[in-house]
């Protein structure tokens, strides 16, 4: 089967016959294939089966006809190996029974060694190299929303804990982000020496800073992730949820692409970004319940304002929510295909 690479130029800028879609949490909760499987393993037993894992990753590219895969993990599997003792407890998420509240804490973080230390997730990335027929997009989570699991001890709405050690105890935030950076680093090269051909870094709780706290306390950290990764070779791809605020500040970082979520505009996220890069989103997922008609117009309307300049594809503003029809997923990855197509043409 021919390599469709589209996701790849398409962030290059080059020329393309339609615009790629990809869906974050594709492979997942709302495919009734993965259900069935999720009856017999959990989600960590997935990730340390590398042929099962593959097939999760794999599935979506197959029922959806999307135009690149997401590796199957969890933002927390890396963070286990340093010593947290996380688990993924349904219905809830992550939950820590040893957060994060000294510096010794932080001090006794051991460093990532991703040969030894996740040697399943390494063979799915190496498998899925041999078996996709688009490009497979690694990830891993920001520092700032993987701290507030480690802080918190489990999923949080205000983040006071957080705050609170980055406000007061300067010195054991800064730690944490230094370990947490370097271990996003070793992570990220492990798993495009693997096979990956891109990266997204997920920011899913940054939106809940202020832009002189996100200055402060995170941006140094980003800025040191991202010039660490500068010569994978690879387009880095760096997205939060509302974080509209933020994106002035985003466009100071080494990446190609910036995730855009479903609070702002394409042409506003351009009109802060600038043309140097590539824009990715942002249908709000709520969409996917919506009459097909009123979809098609808004998934239309986001198409038209991303092909205004090279560089885009398209994705939901966040992830696919469990009740999203899968029918409907793929009906749009259609619509977005033919219809980007056509208005290509008329160029």
């Amino acid at each position: 089967m021919t390599f469709n690479d589209t996701f790849l130029r398409s962030i290059r800028k080059e020329p393309i016959d339609h615009v790629p879609v990809w869906y974050m949490r594709q492979a997942g909760r709302s495919q009734a294939s993965y259900r069935k499987i999720k009856e017999k393993h959990s989600l960590m037993e997935i990730c340390e089966i590398p042929e099962l894992c593959a097939e999760v990753t794999i599935a979506p590219v197959r029922q959806h006809n999307v135009d690149a895969a997401i590796l199957y993990s969890d933002i927390m599997i890396p963070v286990k190996p340093l010593g947290i003792d996380v688990d993924i407890v349904a219905g809830i998420g992550p939950v820590i029974a040893n957060p994060i509240r000294t510096l010794a804490d932080v001090q006794a973080m051991r460093p990532l060694e991703p040969d030894n230390d996740l040697k399943a997730t390494l063979e799915t990335i190496r498998i899925l190299k041999q078996e996709l027929h688009v490009p497979l997009i690694g990830f891993a989570g920001a520092p700032f929303t993987l701290a507030s699991y480690m802080i918190e001890g489990g999923p949080s709405r205000e983040y006071h804990k957080t705050k609170a050690m980055m406000y007061t105890a300067p010195d054991v935030w800064q730690a944490l982000m230094d370990k947490l950076g370097d271990m996003i680093i070793t992570y990220m090269k492990s798993q495009v020496a693997n096979g990956c051909a891109a990266i997204q870094i997920f920011d899913s709780w940054i939106g809940a800073l202020s832009q002189d706290d996100y200055r402060r306390y995170v941006y140094p950290t980003m800025k040191r992730i991202f010039e660490g990764l500068a010569d994978l070779g690879v387009p880095k791809i760096y997205f939060g949820a509302n974080t509209g605020h933020l994106l002035d500040q985003w466009k100071e970082l080494n990446i190609e692409v910036v995730g855009v979520d479903w609070r702002i505009g394409l042409n506003q996220a351009r009109s802060i970004v600038g043309s140097k890069f590539a824009v990715q989103g942002n249908l709000d997922p709520v969409y996917l319940l919506a009459p097909k008609a009123v979809l098609e117009a808004e998934a239309a309307k986001i198409i038209d304002q991303g092909l205004e300049q090279p560089g885009f594809v398209f994705n939901l503003g966040h992830g696919l929510f469990p009740t999203a029809p899968e029918d409907v997923v793929t009906h749009l990855t259609q619509f977005i295909h033919d219809y980007s197509k056509r208005r290509l043409s008329e160029r």
